[in-house]
């Protein structure tokens, strides 16, 4: 058994936030790159405008969006680790805390209905899953609403299928337009429960750029719906021409053989999550 104290945990935590929040992943970057050299037009313009921006975020180490995120912790705990400490979420917002104060990050976590600022961005939304091994995988995924509040979930019926699900995905980036920042990355959740597909979804956003799935059906299912959304033409922030989504990322779950649970939630041009294993 390995014992780790979780203010170890909580510095990670703290690096993984100062890092995530002033540049995007090496695979968003590429990707961008890739669609801004393909396009033509206000489209082009657009994305050669998010690249000068991302440049000068990470140059000057300044947030890569003025939306810092709600931050999202996911953590793979080995089951031979003993944790040590304070409780694991006080960890993990002490070191949210600390990044979002030392880093100048905007602070937007508040009350649902008095609306009144937690002032420090925690609580930060924490998901464990316990796997083999004695070490700790954690991601750090600062989640602009812009984008998650274009997120939808969808129950179908069984006898949607395949169809219904890219229907689904489809529908949720027409409806959105414009407004979540495209060109988007999409994370697909299907199969498993209300609650859970939707957490399906989120992890499916920790994807790099670019990958398929394992499974040949589930990554036929994103590369048609990467099509599809592509063909709605609406492009970089609304301007139309070929990109409008960069990614698509599905997850699946054994569900119940009376529902077919999707979520699409929906992620900005603006890809940032951060990963270190300790």
């Amino acid at each position: 058994m390995r014992t780790v104290d979780t203010k170890t945990i909580g510095e990670c935590v703290y690096r993984l936030a100062r890092r995530a929040g002033v540049t995007l992943t090496e695979g968003c970057r590429r990707a961008l790159e890739g669609a801004c050299a393909r396009e033509e037009g206000a489209a082009k313009f657009a994305l050669e405008t998010v690249l000068e921006n991302e440049k000068i975020a990470r140059r000057e180490k300044m947030p890569v969006c003025q939306d810092t995120g709600m931050a999202v912790v996911l953590i793979e705990l080995g089951q031979e680790v003993v944790l040590t400490g304070t409780l694991l979420p006080e960890a993990v917002d002490g070191g949210v805390r600390r990044a979002y104060a030392d880093g100048s990050f905007r602070k937007s976590i508040c009350d649902p209905l008095t609306r009144v600022n937690t002032g420090d961005n925690t609580p930060a939304h924490l998901h464990v899953d316990i796997v083999a091994g004695d070490k700790i995988t954690i991601s750090f995924l600062p989640k602009g609403f812009g984008s998650e509040n274009m997120s939808r979930l969808y129950m179908l019926t069984p006898a949607e299928g395949k169809e219904g699900i890219v229907r689904a995905a489809v529908e949720t980036v027409k409806l959105a337009g414009s407004r979540p920042c495209p060109p988007v990355c999409l994370g697909i959740g299907i199969g498993g429960s209300f609650d859970s597909c939707a957490l399906l979804a989120k992890r499916a956003l920790l994807r790099e750029i670019g990958s398929r799935h394992a499974r040949a059906d589930v990554a036929a299912l994103e590369e048609e719906i990467l099509e599809k959304v592509n063909g709605l033409g609406i492009g970089a922030q609304g301007f139309g021409g070929k990109t409008t989504a960069l990614a698509v990322s599905c997850e699946v779950a054994p569900t119940h053989i009376a529902g077919l649970p999707v979520a699409v939630n929906v992620q900005c041009h603006c890809v940032r999550c951060e990963k270190e294993t300790i």
